[in-house]
């Protein structure tokens, strides 16, 4: 007997006896992005207006020729920060004050920078390793000097960030330990310590994150 020829719309498809007729009416559901169905949260704008100020600022920095490299720069921010952030949670590790991530982070911009640099605008970087002004005396001190400060810097970008980090952990650290010996006055004084303490290193959290994204973001612009 010869089957209807709306058969093939008849519900037939399961997995373990589970109708999966009617899944294809919600699968358009999971390509909608979940913005659509709830209004941004104040952590999400804030992030949002703080993503934006760093934009124009590394803007201003690299010329509007590299204005997409800004991108970059501001996820650079947000990992560092991130990372020194959650290292003030108890039992986590603090990857950023370690110098083999930090390394990791500077010297691969740095190297290329130079390279792009000496590849693409040679003359203008043999321009940067004699300022302008150099009596000729001088000029032959100026280009070892320049360029001794030019191989330095990822060490100096990497050493920054990774001695703020362990500053301020060792010095928690340090007046943690002198809690068990400390009468309850003196207990209390400490815990009050601690929280200033912890304040401030999630500023310098934040800071230093900064630092370090503007700083490369300044070597970056030298290379234009």
């Amino acid at each position: 007997m010869m089957a209807s020829l709306f058969s093939i719309f008849d519900p037939t498809s399961s997995i373990l006896l589970l109708s999966m007729n009617w899944l294809s009416t919600f699968l358009g559901l999971l390509f909608i992005p979940y913005l659509f169905w709830a209004s941004p949260s104040r952590w999400s704008l804030l992030w949002s207006k703080i993503c934006l100020i760093l934009h124009n600022e590394f803007k201003t920095i690299l010329g509007q020729l590299n204005v997409g490299s800004t991108i970059m720069f501001v996820s650079l921010f947000s990992f560092i920060m991130f990372n020194n952030t959650l290292g003030l949670l108890p039992y986590v590790f603090t990857s950023s004050s370690h110098l083999t991530m930090t390394l990791t982070l500077a010297f691969p911009l740095w190297l290329t920078f130079i390279l792009f640099g000496w590849l693409n605008h040679t003359q203008h970087m043999l321009a940067h390793l004699v300022p302008q002004g150099t009596p000729g005396l001088l000029m032959p001190f100026m280009v070892l000097v320049e360029t001794l400060s030019n191989i330095i810097r990822p060490g100096t970008l990497a050493v920054r960030l990774a001695a703020n980090m362990i500053a301020g952990h060792l010095l928690l650290t340090l007046l943690a330990n002198m809690g068990p010996s400390l009468s309850l006055t003196l207990l209390s004084l400490l815990m009050i310590a601690q929280i200033l303490l912890l304040l401030l290193e999630s500023a310098v959290a934040v800071i230093q994150s900064y630092v370090f994204a503007v700083l490369s973001t300044l070597y970056a612009s030298e290379v234009n």
